[in-house]
């Protein structure tokens, strides 16, 4: 197999208008929402730049300023007050904020659906592999979820899925589970994606959960994909855009992300068990929550 092109860039999907959490999220960006002291999209472009990401276009909405605000250069203001204060390591750690990436923000435009994002930003993007991701998706793992995918891309080519393995019967009516042929105990060399097939039709236990390393053959059928949807439809990666691809014959590998936990902050319940995961395991702030809920769950 030949040397494939280094993965240097990634697609960020945060344009959402974030109405499970409104009326929060009428000023702030369902992304912005912190998990102790970061907002949720900091720890995603913090990992992609871990794995050797360079550039980051995240396609927005009018009212997500506030994500561009966040990883620009601190205003003088606060640096002034910071240094005033003599607090120079909260100075250093915002000034590295804005040194992770190279960002670039495009509105969104276009119909509804996970697709539009990235048919969005497909003109920057050229002729290399790059992440598609969605802004409230985030996987904690040792190594990060970025590298694994970038180590089986390297090893073996094509696009690379991440998913969960599914452990209850009901959750095969919740997600597109992934058919196709068993590689290794963790990747399938996928043949389609289906969706909610109920536990008795499911070709696997790997459920894709969106996030993707892409190559970027499917710039071209993005365009195609367009056509392919219905009056009144949305436009989705994979319905439209990833099995067209397949059907076409092109490589694609599902892998469930190892060592790690999958979290979905996309609702309130799973922000709050995030929340949660993330205080507790914090050395500062840990040992007093947890003693303040054991004193609360008695």
């Amino acid at each position: 197999m030949g040397e494939n092109k280094k993965v240097r860039k990634a697609v960020i999907a945060a344009a959402g208008f974030g109405t499970r959490f409104l009326p929060q999220t009428k000023a702030m960006p369902k992304e912005m929402l912190p998990l102790v002291d970061k907002p949720i999209i900091q720890y995603i472009v913090e990992q992609l730049s871990e794995a050797g990401i360079e550039d980051i276009i995240i396609v927005t909405g009018y009212h997500k300023r506030s994500i561009e605000d966040h990883f620009d250069v601190a205003s003088a203001e606060l640096k002034a007050n910071l240094r005033k204060s003599n607090k120079i390591e909260l100075l250093s750690e915002i000034r590295a904020i804005s040194n992770l990436a190279n960002f670039v923000y495009i509105r969104q435009k276009g119909m509804y659906g996970t697709a539009t994002p990235l048919l969005n930003a497909a003109h920057i993007i050229g002729n290399e592999p790059f992440f598609y991701l969605y802004a409230d998706d985030l996987t904690v793992s040792e190594p990060n979820a970025f590298s694994q995918m970038i180590a089986l891309y390297e090893q073996y080519g094509g696009n690379i899925v991440p998913c969960i393995q599914l452990n209850h019967d009901s959750e095969y009516d919740r997600y597109g589970v992934v058919g196709g042929e068993k590689v290794t105990d963790n990747l399938i060399k996928m043949n389609g994606v289906f969706e909610k097939p109920g536990v008795h039709a499911a070709p696997s236990n790997f459920a894709s959960v969106g996030g993707y390393l892409l190559t970027p053959e499917v710039l071209g059928y993005l365009e195609k994909g367009q056509g392919l949807v219905r009056e009144n439809e949305e436009f989705h990666m994979t319905d439209h855009v990833l099995q067209p691809m397949l059907q076409d014959g092109h490589n694609f590998y599902a892998t469930t992300i190892q060592n790690g936990t999958r979290y979905d902050t996309g609702d309130k319940l799973g922000y709050l068990k995030t929340l949660f995961d993330f205080a507790l395991a914090d050395e500062e702030l840990g040992p007093s929550l947890r003693e303040h809920l054991q004193r609360v769950l008695k």
